[in-house]
């Protein structure tokens, strides 16, 4: 224990006087560090705290976390130190390198029920735009009015486009980030709708508008069960707690009378 408090001293002096630089040793071999980076990380990184983070800066904090872990692991281990304890290091630096990861996909994972909601009216405000412009150009022009949830996705999408991918697949990756009801099948009917000539894109888009508009009234109706619930519940709390008055005053009358 002893030598293990000395080695975090020195550790944290040398990286006070900049004798170790961490972050130096991160940048040198980025390289391989960043081949351990999740494919979804930075998107859901800006999906959580909008395009202004710091994506690189807090990359490299989880990788500097997880470095710290295994030293200090491997000097807790010092004195018995073997290659399985080296190998169980390795392991909790690694665990602890992928908790923050999990941390963002659970909280994507708890949006995605507002995101199955919003979808719909995001959907009806790329509806409007195609009645003007094509679809890769309406895309470009919703990425400003989408709910702040939708603008990493979207953005990746019209770059993928604007760079000459003709196929299905940027619109399907689309879909796959915001995987909730009907989004692969309206991602779908949003890219034949853009491959339609002029004639036939009149109605192509009165069924993307039908198929819009059915999602919105299942928006509507959540909402509407939603509100209906939470109004049950306050009503039921509101009942038992009068009916709970009502018979501790009951009590606490029978209580007086049998003391009388």
């Amino acid at each position: 224990m002893e030598i293990l408090l000395v080695a975090i001293i020195l550790i944290f002096i040398l990286e006070k006087n900049k004798i170790i630089d961490a972050n130096k040793f991160i940048n040198d071999n980025k390289r391989y560090f960043n081949s351990l980076k999740e494919s979804d990380y930075d998107f859901l990184l800006r999906a959580k705290y909008g395009d202004d983070v710091n994506i690189e800066q807090l990359f490299n904090l989880r990788v500097k976390n997880s470095i710290i872990i295994i030293i200090f692991l491997i000097f807790l281990f010092l004195s018995q130190l073997n290659f399985l304890n080296i190998i169980a290091s390795l392991v909790v630096g690694f665990l602890v390198f992928k908790s923050s990861y999990r941390s963002l996909k659970s909280h994507y994972k708890k949006h995605l029920y507002h995101i199955n909601l919003q979808l719909p009216y995001f959907l009806k405000s790329l509806e409007v735009l195609a009645q003007h412009y094509t679809i890769p150009v309406a895309l470009s022009k919703s990425i400003n009015s989408v709910p702040e949830i939708f603008k990493p996705g979207l953005k990746e999408l019209t770059e993928r486009i604007n760079s000459g991918d003709s196929t299905v697949e940027p619109y399907m990756d689309f879909a796959k980030l915001y995987p909730v009801a009907d989004s692969m099948r309206m991602m779908r009917l949003l890219y034949r709708l853009g491959l339609g000539t002029q004639e036939s894109k009149h109605e192509q888009l009165i069924m993307f508008s039908k198929s819009v508009s059915s999602l919105q009234n299942k928006a509507r109706e959540t909402r509407y069960k939603e509100r209906l619930n939470t109004m049950e519940n306050k009503t039921l709390v509101m009942l038992g707690a009068t009916g709970g008055g009502v018979m501790l005053l009951l009590l606490l009358s029978m209580f007086q009378m049998f003391a009388l």
